[in-house]
Formats: C-alpha cells, structure tokens, sequence
C-alpha cells in the first residue's frame, strides 16, 4: 500500500489516495493519467525529512491537501504560516525567528510583535 497526492496547476495538493505500491510500474504515471493530473508519490512516515520508523526518508513530508510540491527541492511541505517565518531548508518546514519557549507552557504565535505569547490555561 502506498499513498499518492494529487496537485493542480500550481503544485498544490488537492487530494491524498491510497493506492497500489510495486516497484516495477510507474504508479504516479497511472493514477495521474487516470485523473489528467501531476501525481506524486507520498510517505506517511516521513515528517521533517525523517522517517518514523527509521526508513528512507521519503519527500521530506507527508502530504496534506493545502500542501506544496516543490519540484526542485522534490518536497512537500504546508503552506506558510505566518509571514515572517521561513522554511527550513533541511527539514521544509516552517519555523519562527523566535525558537519556541521551553518551559512547559502553551503557546501561539503573535506576528503583530513577532513573539510567543502564554495561552492562558482554561480552569
């Protein structure tokens, strides 16, 4: 079993399938022709170009509809953000100029002062 995503013009994915996985047939081809669209093959386990069971890393992330492929880096990776974060090239991630705080709390972004804020905790 292997997973397939499908992209517009744009290199957006717009939908992720569950398809065949046998290595003597161009499966991408076959599902793309099918639809009349790019097809690109994806893993589940790969996340931050790592892969969870300890395999080849496989497009540096699994796709989600909404993600990008970026031929060139031959990757997956979200949308951005925010505005002010950049993608890390290693991982095609996304990250903030500010490293998330360490100390056990809960945080969200804040692009108006481009800082973590505490999220306060509901009693």
């Amino acid at each position: 079993m292997a997973h397939y995503a499908f992209l517009d013009e744009n290199y957006i994915v717009t939908e992720v399938i569950v398809g065949r996985d046998e290595s003597n047939f161009d499966w991408e081809r076959h599902y793309g022709d099918i639809r009349g669209q790019l097809c690109k093959r994806t893993s589940y386990n790969t996340v931050g170009g790592v892969h969870n069971n300890g395999g080849q890393p496989f497009r540096k992330n699994y796709a989600g509809i909404g993600f990008v492929y970026d031929p060139v880096r031959d990757a997956f990776y979200p949308q951005q953000p925010y505005p002010s974060w950049v993608l890390n090239e290693q991982t095609c991630l996304w990250e903030s100029r500010v490293p998330y705080p360490d100390d056990g709390k809960q945080y969200r972004w804040n692009e108006d002062e481009l800082c973590w804020d505490v999220v306060p905790e509901v009693d």
